[in-house]
């Protein structure tokens, strides 16, 4: 099968690798159709974390091509969308809704032997835990967008939400117009909250599809003067919640410091240099949550969503590319040409090879 590898930084190539196999009763082995890039691809594309020579991505729908013997709730057949970690949707970590930290799961395309997302088979470990099967099988190529984008960057950027414990009638603030940055605008939106100011680049494509989904505001400054702006916007109080969707120092020195006293501040940009000065949020009360969002946990209420035509995630993929040019979206998100490229597998009606 052909396998998206890393290779060192900048360097990203497909190649002929075996397809899976079943090698724990629990496994599956799903065919995909579509998969993506993520931000979080591009931290070790351009050398700013290690990861190991081998398969990569984490992000893939797909339809279920085997099954291990102790798979009970998936057939061959089925058409599935999985998050980004694999989990056994059991354990009390799984129950309280945070999969993603689930004390027996893992996360997809990590280098290495194991097996990555940007491929045509991905072994599905906890198959029953992880997978969530989507009824029907004839969708629109938008909808399947939409599915692609609950894998993970509309499940963080609902986590993203969700952690800062956006209301409805907030005043929220969003740093960072990412893929994430955006599906956090979206999620914000899909919450209540009634102003929605944007801290980001001066991309006009980001900023309109931002607008789309909900913003109010957008600020293109950086470090103090975002601040600056922000709080003149707010008269002087600042967000009543605060999304952090990008992990770098800045990112978050800017979050904290414009959340309004009492305000949580959801943390899900993966952190870079990151460190957080405890007397910053102690003395104004301010709160934080976050993390690598419990996709999972979030996907049924997000399919649900999809399919109500309340929500559009796939909106945020603005490059196609098949998997054997899979380095050319790499090179576009790395050079800001494409917010977030998706990436054309297989056919969701072909019969499995």
């Amino acid at each position: 099968m052909k396998s998206t590898i890393f290779n060192g930084k900048g360097n990203i190539s497909v190649e002929q690798r075996p397809k899976p196999i079943i090698k724990e009763p629990k496994d599956a082995i799903v065919r995909v159709v579509l998969a993506c890039v993520c931000g979080s691809d591009l931290w070790f594309y351009r050398g700013v974390s290690d990861l190991p020579h081998g398969s990569v991505g984490h992000e893939f729908i797909g339809v279920v091509d085997e099954i291990g013997e102790a798979v009970s709730d998936l057939s061959v057949g089925d058409f599935v969308i999985s998050p980004f970690t694999w989990s056994d949707g059991t354990c009390e970590v799984c129950k309280a809704g945070f999969h993603s930290a689930c004390i027996h799961g893992g996360v997809f395309g990590q280098g290495g032997e194991g097996d990555g997302g940007q491929a045509e088979f991905v072994r599905v470990p906890q198959a029953d835990g992880t997978l969530f099967k989507v009824p029907g099988s004839d969708f629109s190529d938008e909808t399947m967008a939409s599915f692609l984008a609950l894998t993970d960057v509309m499940s963080t950027g609902y986590h993203a939400a969700v952690s800062a414990e956006v209301e409805p009638g907030d005043t929220v603030a969003v740093v960072g117009d990412g893929a994430v940055g955006l599906c956090a605008v979206l999620s914000a939106k899909l919450l209540g909250a009634e102003r929605i100011i944007v801290l980001g680049s001066k991309t006009e494509s980001r900023h309109a599809l931002a607008r789309e989904w909900g913003a109010t505001d957008i600020i293109t400054a950086r470090g103090e003067d975002a601040v600056q702006q922000l709080k003149d916007r707010t008269d002087g109080y600042g967000a009543d919640a605060v999304m952090e969707c990008v992990g770098g120092k800045d990112a978050t020195d800017t979050a904290f410091a414009i959340a309004k006293a009492g305000a949580v501040v959801g943390r899900v940009g993966i952190p870079h240099d990151a460190t957080v000065d405890a007397n910053v949020p102690f003395f104004r009360n301010v709160g934080t949550r976050g993390g690598p969002a419990p996709a999972r946990f979030y996907q049924p209420k997000l399919v649900e969503a999809v399919l109500n035509s309340e929500i559009n995630p796939g909106r945020v993929f603005d490059l196609t590319v098949a998997l054997d040019d899979i380095a050319e979206g790499y090179a576009a998100m790395d050079e800001r040409r494409a917010i977030k490229a998706l990436v054309k597998v297989s056919e969701l009606n072909k019969a499995s090879a």
